[in-house]
């Protein structure tokens, strides 16, 4: 019988790995978090994260532990201005929420849960056959191999665990980079969005009462030719030179830069091993998409995996992580290049910048694109017919449950499969009685919203897989398959 360090190991101890160790801790998994660095991360690439992520953390309770939470309502592709009110719950998404911050409170999270995380260790290589994934790691204490039922690379763009698996990651060079820096001591004027200026675009995020981000892109040098990493002595003449304003007596609290290489993995699971995050998908970062979508990619597989290794879902659970996820990084990807071209492209674009901003004045085309940057359209392929809630996210609307008023997306937050009774039908509890020891029935009231159908099966990750009324076959207005079959779809047999 094998022996193993931990049911699954994580890989990379940033927001991707972090969720994903409590999602999986929610389904009763026991997880490792390694990670190289022997200390998290003080700077932080992301400054805020999507509407969709908001969600995600409401679900588990995890919003609230980030004190107060400023939503802004509007934003931009590519530098077009965007209401992103056009869409229910619709904001650009939460802002001034550095990225140490979100994984801060994440590492928080999971060691009230119980879970390791193992820092000062280097992932050198991995090796999996029909049982296990061999991790072979280097510490201070020297080389040690560690052994689990899965792994899991949440290990960023350079991944080692994508690499050791020989997972393709094809994709695009990069063409253009942007340099920025955290000062402190001189006071600038906000460019939320970006402004486009002679030679290149410049943006200006405040991050507390002395400090701000300057991010620039400069049309004369749109890669660095240098060698070594960037001075801050280059930002600050090429941040006065575009923008007009002088930023050489600040402070500088960190200095990077990135580019718009573009790539994704050809297979996000190869055999027992997956991978998630920047080690799934890279791009221009523009609009908080990236550390989101990783978020994201946890809490999709997180609840799949957990049913897997606990003996009550089926293989092919764990296909439906790529079959699911692959296509949104894949239109991250596209989105991104898109923007790039209407960001920081020059006077040759302005003909397309014009009629682009003509078409998103349109509701129609503002509800597209909101919907896309956001992740607030997303809808998985669950089967069962053309019901138009299925497939996709459980609205954050208000329900009653036993005589108490509440958001739909409390009754998410121990990661288990939801199945809402809005008819008392004694149908529906008695059809899902079957796997009550991973699914939670419960009968509710709308408070007027409405959610339409009589039940809704709600994945754990909040996403709806049936929808309508226990009874066998097609109902009117419902989905086209019983109850008990999408059930044992999502969640396995019947015990």
């Amino acid at each position: 019988m094998d022996t193993f360090d931990a049911d699954v190991i994580i890989v990379g101890a940033g927001p991707t790995g972090l969720m994903l160790a409590g999602e999986l801790s929610l389904g009763g998994v026991h997880a490792l978090v390694l990670d190289r660095l022997d200390e998290p991360i003080r700077e932080s690439r992301a400054l805020g994260f999507s509407a969709r992520t908001i969600e995600e953390f409401t679900q588990r309770g995890l919003l609230s532990r980030l004190g107060d939470v400023d939503v802004i309502p509007f934003g931009h592709f590519g530098g077009v201005p965007l209401d992103y009110r056009v869409l229910s719950g619709g904001s650009y998404g939460a802002r001034g929420i550095p990225q140490s911050r979100t994984e801060a409170m994440l590492a928080g999270w999971i060691a009230e849960r119980g879970v390791e995380v193992r820092r000062g260790v280097e992932v050198t290589g991995i090796e999996q056959d029909e049982r296990a994934v061999r991790v072979h790691v280097s510490t201070a204490a020297g080389p040690r191999t560690l052994s689990a039922r899965h792994v899991v690379g949440c290990d960023g763009a350079r991944s080692a665990v994508r690499t050791g698996a020989g997972i393709d990651f094809p994709g695009s060079a990069p063409t253009v980079e942007l340099r920025f820096a955290d000062i402190a001591g001189v006071p600038l004027r906000p460019r939320f969005s970006g402004e486009p200026v002679p030679g290149g675009m410049v943006m200006v995020l405040p991050l507390g009462p002395d400090r701000s981000r300057v991010i620039y892109y400069d049309r004369a040098q749109p890669l660095r030719t240098g060698a070594g990493p960037i001075t801050f002595d280059e930002v600050a003449e090429a941040f006065g030179r575009l923008s007009g304003e002088d930023i050489s007596a600040a402070t500088p609290l960190w200095v990077s830069s990135t580019t718009d290489v573009s790539r994704q993995a050809a297979q996000y699971r190869k055999g027992r091993v997956f991978v998630a995050g920047d080690a799934a998908h890279i791009h221009l970062p523009i609009g908080a998409q990236g550390m989101s979508a990783g978020i994201q990619d946890a809490v999709n597989l997180g609840w799949k995996l957990a049913l897997h290794l606990k003996g009550l879902a089926p293989d092919s659970l764990l296909d439906t992580y790529h079959s699911e996820r692959h296509p949104v990084g894949a239109r991250i990807l596209a989105n991104t290049l898109a923007q790039r071209t209407l960001y920081l492209g020059g006077p040759d674009t302005d003909p397309l910048r014009q009629v682009f901003t003509e078409l998103a004045a349109l509701a129609p085309v503002q509800r597209h694109l909101v919907g896309m940057v956001t992740g607030l359209d997303i809808r998985h392929d669950v089967a069962g017919g053309g019901h138009p809630l299925l497939g996709r996210r459980l609205e954050d609307r208000q329900v009653t449950l036993d005589g108490v008023k509440q958001s739909a997306l409390t009754l998410l937050h121990h990661g288990r499969g939801l199945l809402l009774d809005l008819a008392g039908s004694p149908q529906v509890r008695d059809a899902a009685r079957p796997w009550s020891d991973r699914v939670d029935t419960l009968t509710v009231q709308d408070t007027g919203d409405g959610y339409g159908p009589g039940a809704l099966l709600v994945r754990p990750d909040g996403y709806i897989a049936w929808a309508g009324h226990a009874g066998e076959g097609p109902a009117c207005g419902a989905t086209d398959i019983p109850l008990t079959d999408a059930l044992a779809r999502w969640f396995g047999p019947a015990a």
